[in-house]
């Protein structure tokens, strides 16, 4: 029977639930489990799509198309599994469905209510994810005592009667503040929070401590007294260079043993960690550095961009280097000279993003790259940058004056997908999932990938205009891939720079830890031999 483990989160939002959940998920993976997780979020968004990148970080897209919180792009890097759009559970979603069957007479006439309605279609979708897994792992967005949180809390509490308490583990994440002026770790926010929870009618069985310090058999003790939890069942997760050794600390307290202890599941075997391990070890032993220009829209916001920041990181530590990212507001770029900004790059990456704002200054950094040889990776937007720019100052085309669809502009370069331009609902309207791309033989990319067909994620709503196919390829701007089912321009390659690559899919929402993607891999290589050739001038 599936197991279910449920992670809440007191006190204080951005705690670590979603990188408890995770590492969580990796132990139990190496040690033979199949296993899914879920991120719960109670907010009424039917799903992230239209979510502003300043209040909410980044999109995650998954394989399916679905457009989800950044946690389930923590969870794909470190359980390596493709999470799908039933993954993602939000208020929206839940009352949508409840709402639609009851227009449709779902309900035989009954009245509809938060209780059993709604808690029960939270519960459905828990259990979905859980057909054919051993565990199901999931983490409740919010934290406890936030009112729109309420309904899942009381779901996880039903769904013990549903499936036998037995099948059920709470795992709580807490604070446990360090206050400078007395010098002391205090307990009393993690006994408020669980006290909170156990309102509720949730006892949890776990308790996870998060604190800048060790929490020691002492204070261990008092939290297990005061919470009803075993001292043995109380974890600590103390502020780490990286999220990723995360995983190793909880399995050195025998974290995984106890859920499995307390779940009535097999834990002879220990998870295989090796590849991890190195990985951490590579982490450590990294010398020099690269300093790569994040050029884009939303740079002031640390989130915005993190699964393209966790992909460039993977990438450096399998090189062996320190990767600094620069981040420099597009807008920036605008002003006459601006371009200086750019001198201390030793490569320049454009991410994703929609809208007019920033483009002229992306641009600009586009035209540096190629004109100083400076490797250059463009991202989904950042493809059709590098195509504008070498449109315009290359080939001289008219074309080229805009990234949105002109009406005056006759042929443009980059414009509105055919499918695309009747689209009125803001939510999920863009070309989204994965999608078949054909490598060209004998082009970068091809060695690159070691591949003649791959298959990456997408999220966008412009396209190359086919027609300048040949154009563009005379001059050195090479189609280096194309999507078999629809005919669109998937990868470009400037054959005359170092390294310019621009790719019309997100190839970060596939990078690993103990497994970078191969374009990202590349890109830090390229900058980094070029900077050892400069240095031995």
């Amino acid at each position: 029977m599936t197991k279910y483990i449920f992670v809440t989160g007191g006190v204080v939002s951005s705690l670590g639930k979603g990188i408890t959940a995770a590492s969580l998920g990796v132990l139990l993976k190496r040690r033979g489990y199949r296993v899914s997780i879920i991120k719960m979020d109670p907010y009424i968004n039917v799903d992230a799509g239209a979510m502003s990148p300043f209040q909410h970080g980044e999109v995650f897209v998954t394989v399916d198309g679905a457009e989800t919180d950044l946690d389930l792009g923590h969870y794909e890097r470190f359980i390596d599994e493709a999470i799908m759009g039933d993954n993602s559970c939000t208020t929206g979603k839940v009352y949508s469905a409840v709402i639609q069957r009851e227009r449709a007479g779902g309900y035989g006439g009954a009245t509809v209510q938060v209780i059993p309605h709604i808690t029960n279609e939270i519960q459905d979708r828990i259990e979905r994810v859980g057909k054919g897994k051993d565990v199901v792992i999931a983490e409740i967005g919010g934290t406890v005592g936030d009112i729109e949180g309420l309904p899942y809390l009381e779901a996880i509490r039903q769904l013990a009667g549903r499936v036998g308490r037995g099948n059920i583990l709470y795992c709580h994440v807490t604070l446990v503040p360090y206050i400078a002026a007395s010098g002391e770790l205090k307990t009393k926010p993690t006994q408020h929070s669980v006290n909170e929870l156990r309102r509720i009618g949730i006892q949890p069985d776990i308790i996870v401590c998060r604190s800048q310090y060790t929490v020691g058999a002492e204070l261990r003790e008092k939290i297990g007294l005061f919470c009803s939890v075993p001292a043995g069942a109380v974890f600590e997760a103390i502020d780490s260079d990286s999220i990723y050794r995360i995983p190793i600390v909880l399995h050195s307290q025998k974290f995984d043993d106890l859920v499995l202890e307390k779940l009535g599941l097999p834990g002879d075997n220990a998870p295989d960690m090796k590849d991890w391990e190195e990985f951490l070890h590579k982490y450590d032993n990294r010398k020099g550095e690269l300093t790569v220009a994040l050029v884009g829209k939303y740079t002031e916001i640390k989130d915005a961009y993190l699964s393209v920041n966790e992909a460039v990181s993977h990438a450096g530590i399998a090189n062996g280097v320190k990767v600094k990212m620069m981040p420099v507001a597009s807008e920036d770029l605008e002003a006459p000279g601006a371009e200086k900004i750019l001198e201390g790059a030793d490569a320049v990456l454009v991410p994703g993003g929609f809208g007019q704002r920033g483009v002229e200054g992306m641009i600009v950094a586009a035209k540096y790259a190629r004109e100083h040889n400076v490797p250059y990776f463009g991202l989904c937007l950042g493809m059709q940058i590098a195509v504008i720019e070498f449109a315009r100052n290359v080939l001289g085309l008219s074309g080229a004056n805009s990234l949105e669809m002109d009406e005056n502009t006759e042929n443009p370069v980059i414009y509105l997908m055919e499918e695309q331009k009747n689209v009125t609902d803001v939510g999920g309207t863009s070309r989204l999932g994965a999608y078949p791309c054909d490598i060209t033989a004998g082009s970068r990319s091809e060695k690159i990938y070691g591949a003649n067909h791959i298959e990456e994620r997408h999220r966008h709503r412009f396209e190359f205009n086919n027609s300048y196919i040949e154009e563009f390829d005379a001059a050195g701007m090479k189609v280096a891939g194309v999507c078999p089912t629809g005919g669109q321009v998937e990868i470009m390659e400037n054959v005359n720079h170092p390294w310019m690559i621009g790719v019309q899919f997100h190839p970060e929402f596939l990078s690993r830890p103990v497994k970078p993607h191969p374009l990202f891999n590349a890109f830090i290589a390229a900058a980094l031999d070029i900077q050892k050739k400069k240095e031995a001038k």
